[in-house]
């Protein structure tokens, strides 16, 4: 058999001292990926790297893309897909499952409380500076009440998993979490492009997530007359996740609109169509609190209605996530989330979060700044990988520019343990490497708090990188949760 159609195999392929999904450190594989691994040791590697290019063109087709602001290059890229799964079993999933639902309705909880009779400040569980000094704390959501007393309805929770193999949260997105759709996008694509993959494995489903998504939208809408009309919110074309946004109101059948094609008039939000205005009932937004509504928030926003809060204050419309919601993603908060559980719920955190440092206490700061080479520090209030360090890749000057910072305004920084992230076979240059990678799944909290199988696996396609956001060369992989 010539090179050219030769099995690819994982012979050359080297965990290195890291966590590896697919393989033991013995080298020999793990029981859940077996099955996968005779499924492409089956295929002629010609085979493999043609259905790899297919499932490429077939993204491009779709037009799986995400924006990248500032970037004079292009606007727009292609998410970039690897076509070697990753793979967990349903034990540990069930795990995980409970975990999240457990965090997600403590959350919830706080959210409430906060917003109402703030029983875990008055307790000295959370300090009141720290939530009210909060980017994410809005005092115009004081005293509202959503519909059946949900706030966080649709959360992505970034998990990883360390060197010894436990799984840690990250961090809590809570606010307008994305990338769902590449979750439904990765499998259909890998169900067309390699079908025999999957044969023989039971991998439970996660195409119903839209179906998922409009029933939860459905129940949380004001009550008292018929079927309720739902609209996706968007800012518009331009958006970093556009393509998500249309995905999503395409896949549900509810209309996509954005501020401009909508109105507060009656009390009521309406929404303009062919046939005339109709209401609308529940609004998915894809629009950040500060740019809802100009009569309360930001002025100068030209995304949002005007009147929209009252509407909603008043339990005429609901908005979902709620306003107020980015309370929960600060990571000053984040570090609370184990003592918020145990006073919601009185019980341990099922999944523990990582090790973290919070820099606004003398102790916690002087810890961080002594030790900067060996942590990983972040702002508390940006997402996607922006404005942190990742200490023992950090130049000097990088280092001595964070301590600057950190001592200018300790309550903006966090720092954590810069975990080994375990890692995932990828293809790169025709070849088995392993990548980092971490994990978001989506939950949904409706008349149930149900969690999709696998989620989004974002893996660091650069050869030692920690940062797998797609916006900094980071790439995706279908999950598999294996059933009983």
């Amino acid at each position: 058999m010539s090179q050219k159609t030769a099995p690819m195999r994982f012979d050359s392929y080297d965990p290195d001292r890291y966590y590896d999904e697919m393989f033991l450190p013995d080298g020999a594989v793990r029981p859940e990926c077996k099955r996968l691994l005779e499924r492409i040791h089956s295929l002629a590697g010609g085979d493999f790297l043609r259905r790899h290019k297919g499932a490429e063109r077939a993204l491009m087709r779709m037009g799986i893309t995400f924006n990248v602001y500032g970037d004079d290059e292009a606007t727009e890229r292609i998410f970039p897909f690897d076509s070697v799964p990753r793979i967990m079993g349903a034990p540990e999933w069930e795990r995980v499952e409970r975990g999240l639902q457990q965090r997600i309705l403590a959350l919830n909880k706080f959210i409430n409380d906060i917003y109402h009779k703030q029983n875990i400040i008055n307790d000295g569980i959370v300090p009141r500076e720290l939530v009210e000094s909060a980017t994410g704390f809005r005092a115009q959501c004081v005293g509202i009440n959503p519909p059946q007393g949900v706030w966080c309805h649709i959360t992505g929770t970034d998990l990883v998993r360390g060197g010894d193999g436990t799984i840690y949260v990250l961090e809590d997105n809570l606010r307008c979490p994305s990338g769902v759709s590449y979750v439904l996008e990765n499998r259909s694509v890998m169900k067309e492009t390699f079908p025999m993959v999957f044969e023989g494995l039971a991998v439970r489903r996660v195409d119903d997530y839209p179906s998922r998504l409009l029933s939860m939208l459905e129940y949380v809408a004001p009550r008292g007359h018929g079927r309720p009309q739902i609209a996706v919110l968007t800012p518009g074309t331009y958006n970093s996740a556009y393509f998500e946004h249309s995905f999503l109101a395409r896949q549900m059948g509810v209309e996509l609109v954005e501020g401009r094609d909508l109105v507060v008039s009656d009390g009521l939000v309406w929404m303009r169509t062919t046939h005339g205005f109709e209401r609308v009932d529940v609004i998915y937004r894809r629009v950040d609190d500060d740019f809802l509504d100009p009569k309360v928030f930001r002025s100068d926003s030209a995304l949002g209605v005007p009147g929209l809060m009252e509407v909603y204050r008043n339990g005429r419309v609901t908005l979902v996530n709620a306003p107020g919601t980015g309370i929960a993603d600060d990571k000053v908060i984040y570090a609370y989330v184990p003592e918020i559980i145990k006073y919601y719920l009185g019980e341990d955190a099922i999944l523990p979060n990582v090790p973290t440092y919070l820099c606004w206490r003398d102790a916690d700061r002087q810890y961080v700044l002594d030790n900067l080479e060996k942590l990983v520090v972040k702002p508390a209030d940006e997402s996607g990988g922006y404005g942190m360090m990742i200490g023992p890749a950090a130049p000097q000057a990088e280092r001595e520019d964070f301590a600057r910072r950190i001592e200018a305004n300790p309550r903006k920084y966090i720092a954590q343990q810069t975990l080994d992230l375990s890692r995932v076979p990828t293809l790169i240059d025709g070849d088995f490497k392993g990548r980092h990678v971490d994990l978001r799944p989506y939950i949904l909290y409706g008349q149930e708090i149900y969690v999709l199988p696998g989620g989004l696996t974002r893996v660091a396609l650069r050869e030692g990188s920690l940062v797998v956001n797609s916006s900094q060369g980071g790439g995706s992989k279908d999950t598999w949760i294996l059933g009983d």
